[in-house]
């Protein structure tokens, strides 16, 4: 089976092309960088002909409203125009767990609520299509701990609401995506998470520990995510969603380990 990635070469995506190729598929990893640019059309008729599945986890260049929305506009209406064009029978996007709440919880252009607006859109427009679906809600990936600590520190101290978080590390959402890629089309929203579930504080605290970072991190009730106000359930998944296999510490420690091979090369 033929199946496209659009946003191949990216961190979900290159695991995503590397997964679907050792199930014996026929893969075709799809970026500007490699001809195929869903921003203009460029390359997306030869990229999808005999294409079987379209997998989407490409992204918008930053969290900014007017460059997000305009992003997730304009590329998902090229690609799905192509697809239908191609006649592909499947098309599959990779979202956020929580969108809908986050995109209500914030200001649009102060806040990232914007970008989660945005990818509203992009899901939209994929259950308008006529060209059946899945949409992968995934929670917030491990490798984006540290930045989530970044934009949370005040006074060198970061401050995160003591709510409920399940991330997972990037090769369990690849592994997802690549699993609804080749199942039948759901036509709706599957979820997915990691197989722990924490304190927001706590998982940031570990991990911070775990890189040798200093700073300290505190539960406040009044700090957000992302400028967003978040509850208890706003960023893990439903009950009964798909599970990671991947826990936090045995990801801290193989990411600890993979610099130190790298130089006795």
């Amino acid at each position: 089976m033929k199946i496209v990635v659009i946003g191949g070469t990216g961190l979900i995506g290159s695991k995503v092309v590397a997964d679907l190729t050792a199930l014996g598929h026929e893969v075709v990893p799809a970026s500007p960088r490699l001809g195929v640019n869903t921003i203009t059309g460029e390359g997306l008729a030869a990229a999808l002909d005999r294409a079987s599945v379209v997998v989407d986890v490409s992204n918008s260049p930053n969290f900014e409203y007017a460059t997000a929305l305009d992003f997730f506009a304009t590329s998902t209406h090229h690609l799905l125009t192509a697809e239908a064009a191609a006649g592909v029978g499947h098309h599959v996007a990779l979202s956020v767990v929580g969108t809908r709440t986050l995109s209500e919880s914030g200001d649009l252009t102060k806040t990232t609520a914007g970008y989660f607006l945005a990818k509203l859109v992009e899901e939209d427009l994929v259950q308008a299509s006529g060209i059946p679906y899945t949409i992968v809600h995934a929670t917030q990936f491990f490798e984006f701990i540290k930045s989530i600590a970044d934009v949370a520190t005040d006074g060198g101290t970061v401050r995160l609401p003591p709510v409920a978080f399940q991330p997972m590390a990037a090769a369990d959402v690849a592994r997802a995506v690549a699993r609804a890629a080749v199942r039948k089309p759901v036509n709706g929203t599957v979820e997915v998470g990691g197989p722990e579930t924490f304190r927001f504080d706590e998982a940031v605290r570990e991990a911070l520990a775990a890189m040798n970072d200093p700073r300290p991190v505190v539960a406040d009730p009044a700090a957000t995510y992302y400028g967003i106000a978040v509850g208890e359930r706003t960023l893990v998944p439903r009950a009964g969603a798909m599970v990671g296999e991947i826990r936090l510490e045995d990801w801290l420690r193989e990411s600890a380990a993979a610099p130190a091979a790298a130089g006795t090369r």
